[in-house]
């Protein structure tokens, strides 16, 4: 086997760590990272990748622990990310739009040994918010050996970046690549985790062979080239940005520009700023773009590839980026945490229609079904190598999931042409997706339960021009109460994640239910 091909098998069916130290060998001088003023090469990349390795190392990080990052897209959340699973750590990404309370749930639930937090983002002191819910969790967070503030100061108990790093120096290169290469393929990358019908947060477990596997054929049906300046919008706790970002760029050789704050503004003067030539993202980002008064004083002449989906794309959409921005390529596809986050995906040279009417087909080495005849709407169902080994330490819930003959099934309702192309057109599990974040009614039902003027309440996903969908809460008050609606959108501004904050509410005397009890959530969509 040559040197090249050595390199591919490493990129395609190793492991992350070893991903990190072929791109920085094969792609060495050439640009990684860019942050603002900050260029870093793949060279500089696989540097600091190893000396954060190194000091979870001196801090007791030990094959198997998990260690979380709870901070916006920056060249800190890279390095401190890879350099955890670098140490063989499995990593747990934290949604930066949580509150202190849902971070803390997930912190305890994993047992993380290890924390990389932001300091201040949007005005937002992550450390406080940390501290308080830690403060309020029974039992605090036991487990939680050691938090490390990505900052240039952090408060007593916890260590600046700089210092977590110096911490690191008197463990040897020799050490942290011992380390690394124990790692092994089958062994869980990361835990990532979505919210099922009861509300209670899951964390699907994707090994390190699954996630090069993916994103090795999804960087290759993209079209994803050595060189291209890739502009990373979509979160990097979410798998579309972790591993369709990160992950898909050490592959390939491309350029990470991470972006914090998702702001078309932003997102413009970027485009024109560093030439960026990929921008995956929600339709809503690129309809924004678009729609900007702006967009023409940039230049945004280098775009050729969008890859779309987590909501209904339109043709219009299709045809402006096409047109309007001559970008060449244009995809939809779609996956979920489950399935390593990629299941299908239409093909390059795919016909506008089906690229906007559908989120393409099966990729390879995977079968996709409907529990339905052809052409009716029915249960998706997944199996093929991408397919999670289970929900951490949960072998009930994954027992219901995943089937004895290995099939997933997803809870989404959908439709297959006789071309394979697969569109999506309900959810069993009534989860409903804002501006490309996955809401769940279940766990939104828990938290608005948790006011004290609510008696009842359920909630469900209506349209909205600008979201995609946005929740609609039915609450019913506590005998003598005078809450508003007002009131309770304001307190569970307080309380939760923003996406997932109710836009409606309408009071009601009683919520429809079955002979068990259950709510009929039809019977409210129908108003």
């Amino acid at each position: 086997m040559g040197d090249d091909a050595a390199v591919r098998a490493d990129l395609e069916h190793g492991t992350i760590p070893r991903l990190v130290r072929a791109a920085a060998r094969r792609y060495g001088p050439r640009e990684a990272v860019v942050e603002g003023r900050t260029r870093v090469s793949y060279a500089e990349l696989g540097e600091r990748v190893e000396r954060a390795a190194a000091a979870c190392i001196a801090s007791g990080v030990t094959p198997g622990d998990r260690v979380a990052v709870w901070a916006p897209n920056t060249l800190d959340w890279i390095v401190s990310a890879l350099g955890a699973v670098t140490a063989g750590a499995v990593l747990v990404p934290v949604n930066t739009r949580f509150k202190g309370t849902e971070a803390a749930h997930l912190l305890h639930r994993t047992r993380a040994r290890l924390l990389f937090v932001t300091g201040t983002f949007l005005g937002t002191s992550y450390v406080a918010a940390l501290r308080r819910a830690t403060a309020e969790t029974a039992g605090g967070l036991p487990h939680l050996e050691q938090v490390v503030v990505l900052s240039v100061s952090a408060p007593e108990g916890y260590r600046t970046w700089k210092e977590f790093l110096a911490a690191g120096d008197r463990i040897t290169t020799g050490e942290v690549r011992r380390r690394a290469d124990a790692v092994r393929p089958g062994t869980p990358s990361d835990i990532i985790f979505t919210s099922g019908t009861t509300g209670s947060p899951k964390g699907a477990v994707i090994t390190h062979e699954q996630t090069l596997r993916c994103y090795g054929v999804w960087s290759e049906l993209a079209g994803l080239r050595a060189g291209d300046r890739y502009l990373i919008v979509n979160p990097f706790f979410h798998t579309f940005g972790y591993k369709a970002g990160i992950i898909a760029c050490l592959l390939r050789g491309a350029v990470m520009v991470p972006q914090p704050v998702s702001s078309v503004d932003t997102t413009l003067a970027n485009l024109a700023a560093e030439r960026i030539s990929v921008l995956p993202g929600p339709p809503t980002l690129h309809q924004s773009l678009l729609d900007h008064p702006a967009r023409g004083a940039h230049d945004l002449s280098a775009l050729r590839l969008v890859v779309t989906g987590a909501a209904v794309v339109p043709l219009q959409l299709v045809e402006r980026l096409r047109g309007e921005l001559g970008v060449r390529t244009v995809l939809t596809a779609y996956g979920l945490s489950e399935a390593s986050g990629l299941v299908t995906m239409c093909r390059r040279g795919d016909d506008p229609g089906v690229i906007a009417a559908t989120s393409g087909r099966a990729i390879p080495d995977t079968e996709v079904r409907v529990l339905a005849g052809p052409g009716e709407p029915g249960e998706v169902l997944v199996r093929g190598h991408h397919v999670m080994r289970g929900y951490f330490e949960d072998p009930e819930e994954t027992a219901k999931a995943v089937d004895a003959d290995g099939w997933l099934h997803t809870g989404d309702v959908g439709v297959l042409d006789p071309a394979g192309n697969l569109r999506i057109t309900d959810r069993i599990k009534d989860m409903f997706i804002v501006g490309g974040f996955n809401a769940y009614p279940a766990e939104i039902e828990q938290l608005l339960g948790r006011h004290p003027d609510i008696a009842d309440v359920a909630v469900i996903g209506i349209p909205d021009p600008r979201l995609g969908e946005v929740g609609k809460a039915y609450a019913v008050r506590r005998p003598g109460a005078a809450l508003t609606a007002d009131d309770l959108i304001a307190w569970s501004r307080r309380e939760m994640a923003n996406y997932k904050v109710p836009r409606e509410v309408a009071f009601v005397t009683e919520l429809p239910r079955n002979a068990g009890g259950k709510v009929l959530k039809g019977r409210l969509r129908r108003g």
